[in-house]
């Protein structure tokens, strides 16, 4: 007999950041060239411009990652103290809750909840998991988390960021740069869009149009209004 195999995706948070990293990376350096394009046609201030923003939205936005994941390790230790301290202080009101959830949650009857309540009141570290599991909806954070977070995020945005600016490396006009940079840039954006339904759930071909289509109006909108103001 065939063994059955489950397989799930486990990695949710390092593709949420690096999606959050890419897609800003492709968008922002994106648009801020193709603005600069509108006002300007010398190629090597567009690319240090360019270089100049990648480097501060990555530092940036890898710092916030590193914050976002602190404050959720940070909040997760103050929530897990508070039921520490409620089962020793109040257990029968804790006991309830646990048997609520149980009943509300999963239909148990009232006596295969007291089997449950009187296991876990047994193993106070189980019941306090259980309880920031189930009551709170809370997972234990990786102790590492800020710190992966942060350098996902900020090598996925430098990434994102040079595929848009690659043109303009190998372009000294920066109208032609500009036009091989949107069919590049869309092209990577239609591609990373396509990936990250593929992992999201989100239909691949949808997912696609939407970021090629964002990336596209966020440069489109740029160029414009540099155009307009010069």
């Amino acid at each position: 007999m065939t063994p059955h195999i489950e397989k799930h995706f486990t990695a949710s948070e390092t593709v949420r950041d690096i999606v959050i990293g890419m897609s800003d990376g492709l968008t922002v350096p994106f648009a801020l060239a193709a603005g600069l394009t509108g006002a300007i046609s010398q190629s090597h201030l567009i690319v240090t411009a360019g270089f100049a923003e990648i480097a501060a939205g990555s530092i940036a936005m890898g710092l916030g990652g590193y914050l976002a994941a602190r404050g959720d390790a940070e909040h997760y230790a103050r929530e897990q103290a508070i039921e520490e301290h409620e089962i020793k202080a109040i257990p029968e009101a804790e006991a309830k809750e646990v048997s609520d959830i149980f009943q509300n949650t999963y239909g148990l009857s009232a006596e295969e909840c007291a089997t449950v309540v009187g296991s876990l009141r047994k193993r106070p570290k189980d019941w306090v998991a259980f309880m920031m599991r189930f009551e709170l909806g809370l997972e234990r954070p990786d102790p590492s988390r800020a710190w992966k977070s942060a350098l996902t995020i900020a090598f996925a945005y430098i990434v994102g960021g040079v595929i848009p600016l690659s043109a303009y490396l190998l372009l000294s006009d920066a109208h032609s740069a500009l036009r091989l940079s949107v069919v590049v840039t869309l092209g990577a954006l239609a591609v990373f869009g396509g990936i990250k339904g593929r992992f999201t759930g989100v239909p691949i071909l949808r997912s696609a149009l939407q970021t090629s289509i964002i990336g596209g109006l966020a440069a489109t909108a740029a160029f414009g209004i540099a155009r307009w103001i010069s």
